[in-house]
C-alpha cells in the first residue's frame, strides 16, 4: 500500500495498492465516520486481494 505509486514502481515493488493521501494513507478525516470506515475497509480488502493474486512483474491494483 502506498501513497505515491511512481516511487513504488521505481523501486520495483511487484504489488502496488494506491492509498488516499500522504498525511492520511488509509483514511479521510473529512468524511463522516461510517464513510471513512467503508473507505478503510475497501482499501484493506484490495490489499488482501493483491496479496492473494498471482502477478507477473509489477502490478498496480
Amino acid at each position: 500500500m502506498c501513497t505515491i505509486v511512481p516511487i513504488s514502481l521505481s523501486i520495483g515493488a511487484n504489488r502496488i495498492v494506491p492509498t488516499v493521501s500522504i498525511p492520511y494513507p488509509l483514511g479521510n478525516p473529512e468524511l463522516p465516520p461510517e464513510e471513512e470506515k467503508h473507505l478503510r475497509r475497501q482499501l484493506v480488502l484490495k490489499a488482501l486481494t493483491a496479496l492473494t493474486t498471482n502477478v507477473d512483474g509489477q502490478t498496480v491494483f
